[in-house]
């Protein structure tokens, strides 16, 4: 009797899949069943079966402000606040 299975091997923060793991043995399903199980429902509906949303931490703007801040600290130009002083410009 042959099977008729393949392997597939991906990449997985290791985080991430702990996690996943975890989450889908509270169903009572494997790693192996849950990918099983979004593959067969990619192919029923001709999608990926949920949305999808770009995340606005990537967005032009905030990685150009991200890439802004970092060149402020490669640059030494960092400033510094307690936490006091934060709440008083807060409450301004």
């Amino acid at each position: 009797m042959t099977s008729n299975t393949s392997n597939l091997n991906i990449r997985v923060d290791k985080d991430i899949k702990n996690q996943a793991e975890v989450f889908f043995g509270t169903m009572g399903l494997t790693m192996s069943a849950a990918v099983n199980i979004f593959l067969r429902q990619s192919l029923i509906q001709g999608k990926i079966p949920f949305e999808l949303k770009s995340d606005p931490f990537y967005s032009v703007s905030n990685m150009k402000a991200l890439e802004r801040s970092l060149q402020q600290l490669k640059d030494g130009k960092v400033v510094t606040k307690t936490i006091e002083e934060l709440e008083q410009m807060a409450n301004e």
